[in-house]
């Protein structure tokens, strides 16, 4: 292919944000991803290319490294550079979403049990019940668009108020409420997040934050888990962001100390934390105060989704307010705002964030499921946890991802956790999640046991699907 012609469909490549070998990068990317430029095809040479667009030879190099590191070109001596087309393994700067997770966020025909998508299985009779509550506050509404792209003022006070109750002194402007807990991550990693910059994440963590913050094309540094080395990592990479999961951590349920979420605090980086799991501890659990508490600097975001129900898209986040502000004018530009009745509901129903019956049963669930297990492998490292959602196992040989190959034959679909952790730790992990009824904790482990009687590790490695999962 002649220079000119990959020239011609580049198109205007470099108006974006960021350095130019990534958004020539991302340009090529796409052409690539839409067939555009169909495998096989002789990309130009690093000078030609570099001579065609008026660039140094350096950006194209950095370029092309960057699409073959994420395996959708190859480039040899004496063959040239090639399109090897959109990778099918491996962990992506773009990567599509794996269709075992979208499975798993619709109803199936099929017998395939679905231990992926950890989030309550059933409404709650009380969500019914909020919105029977507000049909009177629906009918008294005059004089109002609806359109609230901070979130419905009700809302954003009572969030304000339980932020204050919990030690974190918090005004209704410093509240924005979301379209759930990932457009939370989606719109702070747009307004914090430039291509090239570096973002620190914990390994393993939560895979949607993975997601949008390549999407904004972040260069993600892992750390372990509560982000230890984290002041080192700040003055050696200086990171536009960190992200970290504080309380019942997504996947490994741990919880930081005081000490550690002070130290975090005090870094002197934006730091996101992600409070979507800090509801769920089980009975007897002090809820921990949040890092918001320790510096300004801090930005905490939440969700209903995981405590009450998934179809109930309100999440949330509290930062200083001229961050909101910011925030609120790049959420207007995707959707305005979001569903008044359901925001007024959400009101009614955040007093069961505090109340019993979703402490107890998570501790149920999460018993049985662990004694299943710690029966059937006894082989298997499975860690106990004191709230969240998920198990964090490790399989004594072998890996998650061809694991889970297997027990999708045996009709049980799993998270491998590669896809969770991306320093490659993770690889023989993975994450279980109890948030189903015991019934349905049974058979998985039933099926979890005929998998395992038949797996056969391969004597090479399997690369990973890139995963979202939630």
């Amino acid at each position: 292919m002649r220079p000119i012609e990959v020239v011609d469909r580049l198109g205007r490549w470099s108006s974006g944000r960021g350095p130019l070998y990534v958004l020539l990068a991302a340009r090529l990317r796409q052409l690539i991803d839409d067939g555009e430029l169909p495998p096989g095809a002789i990309l130009p040479p690093d000078r030609a290319l570099a001579g065609a667009l008026a660039v140094g030879r350096t950006t194209v190099v950095a370029a092309y490294d960057l699409l073959r590191a994420e395996g959708r070109i190859t480039r040899r001596q004496g063959s040239g550079t090639r399109v090897a087309g959109v990778p099918t393994a491996g962990v992506v700067e773009d990567a599509p979403v794996d269709p075992i997770f979208l499975d798993s966020l619709e109803a199936r025909d099929d017998d395939v049990l679905l231990a992926i998508c950890a989030a309550p299985g059933d409404p709650p009779p009380q969500l019914a019940e909020a919105f029977v509550e507000i049909a009177p506050e629906l009918s008294r509404i005059s004089n109002d668009i609806g359109y609230y792209p901070y979130g419905h003022p009700a809302l954003r006070k009572a969030l304000a108020a339980r932020y204050t109750a919990r030690g974190v002194r918090t005004s209704f402007e410093q509240i924005l409420v979301t379209n759930g807990g990932q457009q939370a991550l989606s719109l702070l990693a747009r307004a914090l997040v430039s291509p090239g910059d570096q973002v620190l994440v914990e390994a393993p963590t939560y895979p949607g934050a993975l997601e949008v913050f390549r999407e904004e094309g972040a260069v993600l540094r892992g750390l372990p888990v509560g982000l230890d080395g984290f002041e080192a990592a700040v003055r050696e990479r200086r990171p536009a962001v960190a992200y970290v999961i504080p309380t019942y951590q997504n996947p490994t349920g741990s919880v930081l100390s005081t000490l550690t979420r002070q130290r975090l605090a005090g870094a002197g980086v934006p730091l996101i934390e992600d409070e979507v799991p800090a509801d769920l501890g089980f009975p007897g659990e002090t809820l921990p105060t949040p890092l918001a508490a320790y510096s300004d600097s801090v930005i905490s975001i939440g969700s209903l989704s995981k405590s009450i129900w998934g179809g109930l898209r309100i999440g949330w986040i509290r930062a200083a307010t001229p961050l909101i502000n910011r925030l609120a004018r790049l959420r207007a530009v995707r959707d305005l705002g979001g569903n008044v009745p359901t925001q007024l509901a959400a009101v009614h129903l955040l007093p069961l964030l505090d109340g019993p019956d979703l402490h107890h049963t998570l501790k149920s669930r999460h018993d049985h499921l662990h004694k299943l297990l710690t029966q059937a492998f006894p082989t298997w490292d499975i860690p106990t946890v004191t709230g969240g959602q998920c198990l964090w196992v490790r399989l004594p040989y072998g890996d998650g991802t061809s694991f889970a190959q297997t027990a999708l034959r045996h009709g049980l679909a799993i998270l491998p956790g590669a896809g969770l952790d991306i320093t490659g730790a993770g690889d023989a992990h993975l994450r279980l999640h109890f948030r189903a009824p015991e019934t349905h904790l049974t058979e998985a482990v039933h099926r979890l046991t005929k998998a395992w009687s038949n797996y056969h590790p391969p004597t090479t490695r399997i690369s990973p699907r890139p995963t979202i999962a939630i």
